[in-house]
């Protein structure tokens, strides 16, 4: 048993090397995380938060704040618990809940979010040196300060964590200074903000103070460093959250108390007047800028790494996950970040971008939440976190996250979303193949089971489409039966190719094997299907047995497809398989292939009609949904009748106008007189040109062999031909006057 779960545990993803650093809780996530939340936006902007909204009122952003984040930590803390963390953080998380797909539409924006927001900090430090020293070049400051982070980053993460040490005593410092500071003038204590014409909504002044809480993610994206992820995100990221939590709370009663709102709006360094040692305020902004640009320098490079180490990244950045020395430390990608940085730098103003990075960040909040949620939901076996929530709390960060996007900037959670989306779109048609599972599978079984248990056994017109089963022997040298099949259900119904093999030394293994590869043939073909291989020691009974048994619920092939029979020694075998497809209620559709011709040019359908009783009705179905497939749009159906006389056409041609007019199937009429000629005769003077045929067939009885016999005489010459017979319990003309089964799809 031991050892059971120690393979499982290895074999979680054999993609990315299993390297560990050797950071521990505090050095690894509660510091760079409160260093995160301790921001510019608390030293700033707090002030303005409480001089618009008032004691009260700031109080509640903080809590309403904290609550959408301490639910994320739930969800965080959930999957760390139940899933062997690695390099790449929130993306490592994402892609082994939710798929490669997701992870990877949320893993680039999240890397450029944090590669940009190294330079929004880097900016920020620069500007407030320059105010106090003016003498020095705004973009030279901010450069060096990209390099100098950048190389203390390549050095080693233990080194900036290090370092990070000292940031973080130069801001208690601050808050210390702050905690023992004095008033600046009379004041009296504003509950819910200043009475002014000048004052800020509530919401607006929530979106400007929420992205101060959400640094959670600076901790979890060092999942790669950490001796025990699993132990250490969750205990780091609460700790973190509690104590900002603390402060942030603390923070407003002191500045209510210190200054008046008018005040606390006007001055962003209000707090340095307030403070017992004002340049302790100047020291614990410089450091908020520098903890938050090397919280980013370091959380960006892993992300990337894993990202590439995935595949992904293009192939010619797969030497971004490259890992050196002992730790894996990601020093390539930590270089290619910092030029990046040092771009975003140079330009210069980054205001216009800044609010889509904040759109990335919560997308990644949020879909983390929903990952949670998720496996909550599905109860998976294998989901069993140590640290178990309720599925609930994790849908409501999800719903939180969006509704601060949207209050935030709604225009820069619309582009977040469209980038986000493009990038899944683009990894969908890569069709990557990973080295682990997702809960992809188990979300369309859940959906797959309510259907099934929803869908009503008995069959309604309404609803009527094909779900064609195709007989078809090898498809690559049968594929016209899938072709056809393919065009008349739109990938729309449920297609299934189905194979009989009669040698009995093909093992299990080989079988799915080659399940697999036809299903991978219909995709190539642009065809959606399942594919079935099954073993039998004669063709035809392995068959009849396959369409009785083949099935779920309410879900069944209701019309078989099969090739045309030629082979005399076989013929009375097919003709029996297809009186029992019948029997069992099956709607049958031969395709008697012209080998020469094909589908032709797939332009011109001829219908041999003889009303919509029997197999008529079916008939006009299957042709109207063939013209409107992409491979036939366009063609020129004709419904064709024979009659004896030319009174007989002028009733056939008022009546039949009349139902195809409200049929609205767009299809051509066309009354034969047929002059003392036989069918044959005007069937092969009629259609000859015809590119695709559709006939009628005979109900399977006992003479069916003979029947059958005497009909391949007749077509012959024709070009390819469609055999069609009716065997549900349906009526196909009340099919016809549902138009919801014609809007083109």
């Amino acid at each position: 048993m031991k050892s059971f779960f120690k393979t499982r545990s290895q074999n979680n993803d054999p993609v990315i090397p299993s390297v560990r650093g050797g950071l521990g809780t505090f050095g690894g996530v509660f510091t760079p995380s409160i260093l995160t939340i301790l921001g510019v936006i608390m030293y700033l902007r707090f002030g303005w938060v409480v001089g618009n909204v008032g004691l009260l009122g700031t109080l509640l952003i903080v809590t309403l704040s904290v609550s959408i984040t301490f639910l994320t930590a739930l969800s965080v803390a959930s999957i760390a618990t139940d899933q062997q963390v690695r390099a790449g953080g929130a993306y490592y998380m994402i892609s082994r809940s939710l798929g490669v797909e997701a992870g990877g539409a949320i893993g680039i924006p999240l890397f450029i979010a944090l590669a940009l927001s190294i330079a929004l900090y880097t900016v920020g430090f620069a500007e407030s040196v320059v105010s106090v020293f003016p003498e020095l070049d705004f973009k030279t400051v901010g450069m060096v300060t990209t390099v100098l982070v950048g190389i203390l980053a390549m050095i080693s993460a233990k080194a900036a964590i290090k370092a990070q040490y000292f940031i973080m005593f130069g801001i208690g410092l601050s808050l210390l200074s702050l905690a023992f500071g004095s008033p600046i003038e009379e004041t009296n204590i504003e509950m819910w903000g200043t009475t002014t014409g000048e004052s800020e909504g509530f919401w607006v002044v929530f979106a400007v103070f929420f992205p101060a809480v959400t640094g959670i993610m600076a901790g979890v994206n060092m999942s790669g460093d950490l001796k025990n992820p699993s132990k250490s995100i969750p205990k780091g990221t609460f700790a973190a959250i509690g104590v900002g939590y603390f402060i942030y709370m603390a923070l407003p009663i002191i500045l209510a108390n210190r200054a008046d709102a008018e005040t606390l709006i006007a001055d962003p360094l209000i707090m340095r007047k307030i403070s017992y040692w004002g340049d302790a305020i100047l020291i614990g902004v410089w450091g908020a800028t520098l903890s938050s640009a090397v919280g980013s320098i370091l959380g960006a490079p892993r992300v990337l790494q894993a990202l590439a180490r995935d595949r992904v990244l293009p192939q010619w950045l797969s030497w971004l996950g490259i890992g050196s020395a002992k730790d894996d430390s990601p020093r390539y990608g930590t270089l290619f970040t910092m030029v990046v940085a040092l771009i975003a730098v140079y330009l210069g103003n980054l205001n216009i971008i800044a609010p889509i990075l904040t759109m990335f960040f919560l997308t990644t909040y949020g879909v983390l939440n929903a990952a949670a949620g998720i496996e909550g939901i599905l109860d998976s076996p294998s989901f069993r976190p140590a640290f178990k929530i309720h599925w609930i709390f994790s849908l409501l960060g999800t719903l939180g996250c969006i509704a601060v996007m949207f209050l935030i900037n709604g225009v820069a959670t619309g582009i977040a979303f469209i980038f986000i989306t493009i990038i899944f779109v683009w990894l969908q048609s890569r069709e990557m193949k990973t080295a682990w599972g997702d809960v992809r599978r188990g979300v369309w079984m859940a959906l797959v089971r309510v259907s099934l248990l929803n869908l009503r056994t008995e069959k309604e017109s309404k609803t009527w489409r094909p779900n064609p089963l195709v007989l078809s022997g090898a498809p690559t040298k049968r594929w016209h039966l899938i072709d056809f099949a393919s065009n008349i259900t739109h990938n729309r119904g449920i297609l299934t190719v189905a194979t009989v093999l009669t040698s009995s030394h093909t093992t299990i293994e080989r079988r799915k094997q080659m399940q697999n590869n036809i299903e991978d043939f219909l995709t190539k073909k642009g065809s959606r299907g399942f594919a079935r291989v099954i073993e039998a020691e004669d063709t035809f009974k392995g068959a009849e047995d396959f369409v009785k048994a083949y099935g779920l619920a309410s879900l069944e092939p209701n019309t078989i497809i099969l090739g045309d029979s030629e082979s005399i020694a076989y013929r009375k075998k097919y003709c029996d398989m297809i009186t029992k497809f019948y029997k069992l209620n099956r709607n049958l559709v031969i395709v008697r292939d012209n080998k020469e011709k094909g589908f032709g040019n797939r332009e011109k359908i001829d219908i041999w009609w003889g009303g919509l009783k029997g197999n008529g009705g079916l008939l006009m179905i299957l042709a109207y949904l063939l013209k409107s497939s992409r491979a036939w749009y366009g063609a020129r159906v004709t419904l064709k009748m024979m009659v004896d006389n030319e009174k007989a056409g002028e009733d056939a041609r008022h009546n039949i106008t009349q139902v195809i007019k409200k049929l609205r199937t767009g299809f051509k009429l066309e009354v034969i007189v047929s002059n003392g000629q036989s069918f044959d005769e005007v069937l092969q003077q009629s259609s000859a040109n015809a590119d695709l045929i559709f006939m009628g067939m005979a109900t399977p009885d006992s003479n069916f062999e003979s029947y059958y016999t005497n009909l391949q005489y007749r077509l012959k010459d024709l070009p390819t031909t469609i055999l069609v017979k009716a065997a549900e319990e349906i009526s196909f003309g009340e099919v016809l006057m549902q138009q919801d089964v014609f809007r083109k799809d």
